[in-house]
């Protein structure tokens, strides 16, 4: 596998190449993000890293999500397998942020990522085009979707189908969490809508 520098070189060029096909300029994209033009600029040339939530902030100024960004820039985007030793995480801005690892290589139908800690993730909101599966593998997490909280404990597990705002944030610095999504890049033909 190659080393961390050559991913984050790969990413900054798919960030490049979306920032230019969306027609934005580096003050634009900045100005979208609330990220200096300095930091995006030695980032798309490489001489940098970027948090999840930092590319999180990018990918919604560009359209789409961070995971599309990370499997754009996947090196084996035809890899069935995602070894425990791949480096395939994202550092992240702060320790209440935890770390996350991606567990497919490339561009997949299905996503699925494991996060360790991440007390700080209840912070953002998202709302996916399709389902997703939170399961929690140790510790324990909080989810909040459509305004209701759930406390969930290793072993338990969280749909949450398409459309539903959410939220979610670990207890301990020790909680896994899996999060297995179909890619919102797909249209799911689906029953009408009806609640649980």
């Amino acid at each position: 596998m190659a080393d961390s520098h050559d991913r984050w070189r790969r990413l900054g060029q798919v960030v490049h190449t979306r920032r230019l096909d969306s027609g934005l300029t580096l003050a634009r994209l900045a100005e979208m993000t609330e990220l200096s033009q300095s930091f995006l600029s030695q980032f798309e040339n490489g001489h940098s890293n970027s948090s999840l939530r930092s590319l999180q902030r990018i990918a919604d100024a560009l359209g789409c999500t961070a995971t599309e960004l990370l499997a754009d820039a996947d090196e084996a985007p035809r890899s069935p397998v995602v070894r425990a030793g791949d480096d395939t995480r994202l550092p992240q801005s702060g320790a209440a942020d935890g770390s996350v690892r991606s567990l497919v290589h490339g561009e997949r139908d299905l996503r699925a990522l494991e996060f360790t800690g991440g007390a700080a993730h209840g912070e953002r909101e998202f709302t996916h085009a399709n389902d997703e599966l939170i399961y929690v593998v140790r510790g324990a997490i909080s989810v909040v979707a459509d305004g209701t909280e759930h406390e969930l404990a290793a072993g338990d597990t969280f749909y949450c189908a398409g459309g539903v705002a959410h939220r979610w944030w670990a207890h301990t610095p020790q909680t896994t969490t899996l999060l297995v999504s179909v890619a919102d890049t797909l249209a799911i033909r689906r029953r009408p809508h009806r609640k649980a």
